[in-house]
C-alpha cells in the first residue's frame, strides 16, 4: 500500500514538474543544510552529521557517475521533486530517478 501511494506520488510529480529544471548537470544541493534539518527532525537517532553528508555524497558520486542514463524528462521531474520542500538531497534524487527509470522498464515490458 505505501509503495503504491509513492508511485502515484512519483507520477504525478513527473507529470507536472517544472520545466526550468536543468537535465544536463547534477545540480548543486546544500546538502549539510539539509542534513542538519534531518537530524534535528529525527532528535539525531540512527544518524550523525558525518554519516548523513557521507550518504549524500556517495549518492552525488553515483548520480555523477549515471547522469546521462536517465532521461531528462525524469530529470527535470526529480529535481523539481526533491528540491521542491527546500532541503534537497541527492539520496533522494538517486531514488527518484531510479523509480521513475523502473516505472519506464515495467511499462514498456506490459
Amino acid at each position: 500500500m505505501r509503495a503504491s501511494i509513492f508511485v502515484l506520488a512519483l507520477a504525478a510529480a513527473l507529470a507536472n514538474a517544472p520545466l526550468t529544471a536543468r537535465a544536463d548537470v547534477v545540480p548543486k544541493f546544500d546538502v549539510e543544510k539539509s542534513c542538519k534539518a534531518e537530524i534535528a527532525d529525527t532528535g539525531g537517532v540512527g544518524e550523525t552529521l558525518a554519516s548523513c553528508m557521507n550518504d549524500e555524497e556517495q549518492a552525488r558520486k553515483e548520480l555523477t557517475e549515471h547522469w546521462g542514463e536517465y532521461a531528462n524528462d525524469d530529470k527535470r521531474a526529480c529535481i523539481g521533486e526533491t528540491a521542491s520542500a527546500g532541503m534537497p538531497s541527492y539520496v533522494e534524487l538517486v531514488t527518484c530517478l531510479e523509480m521513475a527509470s523502473d516505472i519506464k522498464k515495467r511499462s514498456k515490458d506490459q
